[in-house]
């Protein structure tokens, strides 16, 4: 037996030492380091993955640019997500919180890909588990009879499995799950994932077989493994989402095929995921009456323009030091906002408690939001309600200056196609637009303080 070799891997980052350390020289993380034991084992135990032919190095003139086929997912937001479609070859990642939908949303796309030979590998359920989410999901799809389901755990017989059905696409749940007899270390460590998901790719680039693997996130947010998969797979999704509110965002991260501003929104039922085609309408309050704090603003979300209403209070602070609370933005950045208010609109509220909340349980870091939360604010401050077909997209900068934002047609279009009658935005952005075919008002504005007589003009 070969002598036994234990190192050191950071838990954050994934960092490699020969002995143990207090502080990890890759991340700078404190108390990470954890010991694991890797002993290589004899190749007679049995091969990782199938064989493969032996590649010949080709001139580069003589590799052809033929356009990579793909295949869809039976869902257009997924599909958008993707680049257009899965690449053959290619090694996806679908990284979440737990309970976050990730099973779900794969399981579904293998019951609606009825055309192509799928094998879900689950080591978290069993097969009558599976059987029981599928049947939920029938409501929604039928059946796929080319689905077939394994639970199972090593590596070494999932790809003898492979080996004998040859499926056009595999679905792993979950990698942390897995455990290689090429590492004596346990599932879940970092050196077993890095293994499986080696493994995986090695298949995957050798039969052109677009494989999904499906990873859960630390509770610090980043991907357990942790980086080590985001740089061994061609695309990172991201499935984002409030388990308070059925709203779900796939996000790209990395995307060797495509372009990493899009993502798909979709939203939660009781028979799966639904794909939302136009998340505006969802994401707005629909109300009769205005109540002050309210504000919608036209943000990106990837490339997709969405109207999010924005919601502040503004109170007289009952304890010493005033309260700031932020849900679905940056506390900071709120700090910074409330800063250039008191600076140059004279508005007191350092002795205010504020709190702002972004409707939708949305996380938002468009800096277009800035004037919105900023109308709100004020809104709240002086009681006033903010009429409800008036939106805003503009960054407010630490002079008080408006400043403009990035593909503002797009702002303006949804806006006017979700009927909003007047739009702030910079004076900068108003140059070169084209706005013969909109009935949405233009309103540049140059400095905050020119908002304010617009929005409460008896005030």
């Amino acid at each position: 037996m070969a002598k036994v070799k234990s190192v050191f891997f950071c838990r954050e980052c994934g960092h490699q030492s020969a002995q143990w350390l207090g502080r990890c020289p890759s991340c700078n993380a404190w108390n990470t380091f954890e010991e694991e034991v890797i002993e290589r084992e004899s190749p007679v135990k049995g091969k990782a993955v199938v064989a493969k032919a032996v590649a010949s190095p080709k001139r580069l003139d003589e590799i052809s640019l033929t356009e990579m086929p793909r295949k869809h997912t039976g869902y257009t937001e997924l599909d958008n997500v993707l680049g257009g479609g899965i690449v053959a070859g290619s090694l996806v990642l679908l990284g979440g919180e737990p309970g976050i939908g990730k099973s779900t949303l794969l399981l579904q796309m293998a019951l609606a890909m009825r055309n192509s030979r799928i094998l879900y590998v689950s080591g978290e359920e069993s097969e009558t588990q599976l059987k029981m989410r599928a049947a939920r999901l029938g409501e929604l799809l039928p059946s796929n009879d080319n689905c077939f389901i394994l639970s199972e755990t090593n590596t070494q017989n999932i790809f003898s499995h492979i080996e004998k059905l040859k499926p056009d696409l595999v679905i792993v749940d979950s990698i942390q799950t897995l455990q290689s007899n090429l590492i004596d270390s346990v599932a879940g460590s970092i050196s077993q994932i890095k293994e499986c998901a080696a493994e995986f790719q090695h298949y995957a680039k050798s039969f052109a077989v677009p494989v999904f693997l499906i990873g859960h996130i630390t509770k610090e947010g980043s991907l357990a493994g942790p980086k080590i998969l985001e740089h061994i797979v061609d695309t990172v999704l991201q499935f984002e989402g409030d388990r308070n509110y059925g709203y779900r965002i796939v996000r790209c991260v990395k995307n060797r095929f495509g372009s990493t501003s899009e993502l798909g929104i979709f939203a939660m039922e009781s028979t799966g995921l639904r794909e939302v085609s136009n998340p505006s309408e969802m994401l707005l309050s629909q109300h009769e009456e205005n109540y002050s704090g309210s504000a919608v603003a036209a943000v990106l979300e990837g490339n997709r323009p969405i109207m999010i209403e924005t919601q502040a209070l503004v109170s007289s602070a009952v304890y010493g030091t005033p309260q700031r609370s932020a849900i679905g933005f940056d506390l900071r950045r709120l700090n910074m906002l409330l800063a250039v208010l008191e600076k140059r609109c004279r508005f007191r509220l350092g002795a205010k408690d504020v709190f702002l909340n972004v409707a939708g349980g949305i996380y938002v870091d468009d800096p277009a939001i800035n004037l919105a939360i900023v109308a709100a604010v004020l809104s709240s401050s002086v009681d006033v309600p903010v009429d409800a077909k008036t939106c805003f997209a503009g960054e407010v900068g630490l002079s008080g200056e408006v400043r403009p934002v990035s593909r503002i047609e797009q702002r303006i279009s949804e806006a006017d196609k979700l009927g909003f009658k007047r739009i702030f935005l910079s004076k900068y952005n108003v140059k070169n637009l084209k706005t013969k075919d909109l009935q949405i008002k233009l309103c540049p504005l140059v400095k905050i303080e020119d908002m304010f007589s617009h929005l409460f003009p008896t005030n």
